[in-house]
């Protein structure tokens, strides 16, 4: 069915899956170039969460206490600052896969 919808199979799934939760069996007829964007921006999102999930376990290593050495405080201020960024970046993809899920729904 997923071939002939032109689509993956997995994103076949997902929508008959949800269909059947919501008591709608209706099925998209095919995935748009923006539903695909928004998957990538899904996924992109994932992975700048898992670069900030480490810095924020490298931060916690080092301030765990223990013997410090002098690159410890600016090892930290660098670790901060690139936080920042992977969060303002995960915030920055959110609102672009949100605004493609509006221009989604708005069809």
């Amino acid at each position: 069915m997923a071939r002939s919808l032109n689509i993956a199979g997995a994103h076949y799934v997902g929508p008959v899956v949800m269909a059947h939760v919501h008591g709608d069996l209706a099925l998209p007829v095919q995935r748009t170039p923006l539903d695909d964007y928004n998957h990538e921006l899904t996924a992109l999102r994932g992975e700048v969460a898992k670069i900030g999930h480490n810095i924020n376990q490298i931060a916690k290593k080092l301030n765990s206490g223990g013997h410090t050495h002098p690159v410890d405080t600016a090892l930290l201020a660098q670790a901060e600052a690139t936080l920042t960024a992977a969060g303002a970046t995960v915030r920055h993809i959110a609102t672009g896969a949100n605004e493609a899920v509006s221009k989604r729904a708005a069809r």
